[in-house]
């Protein structure tokens, strides 16, 4: 059994018990989510598709953790200028597992 859900913008086909890292959410450590943008829900070959939201659909999560992504290098220069300029950030995520699919 698996769904297609919108988390923080993106979609992501889970399935109960998948740990996944999604962009930072709201939600402190330990604390129980639940998500109602369900495109589609799978269960051993019986589709249940929405329109495109499945009426009464949702995902329930449990937040683990936050992390930090790898460090992304920005660089931007102009040849024969002189210009060059460094930047870089390292995205905030935050570490989730799917409890349970209804709907």
């Amino acid at each position: 059994m698996f769904a297609i859900v919108t988390i923080a913008g993106q979609q992501f086909k889970v399935e109960e018990g998948q740990e996944l890292f999604v962009h930072q959410l709201g939600a402190s450590e330990g604390d129980k989510v639940s998500f109602d943008e369900v495109h589609l829900i799978d269960r051993d070959g019986q589709v249940q598709l929405g329109k495109p939201f499945i009426p009464g659909g949702s995902v329930e999560v449990a937040v683990l953790n936050r992390q930090q992504g790898n460090k992304v290098i920005v660089f931007k220069k102009k040849r024969r200028k002189g210009y060059r300029k460094k930047n870089g950030h390292r995205q905030q995520f935050t570490k989730i597992r799917i409890e349970a699919i209804k709907g």
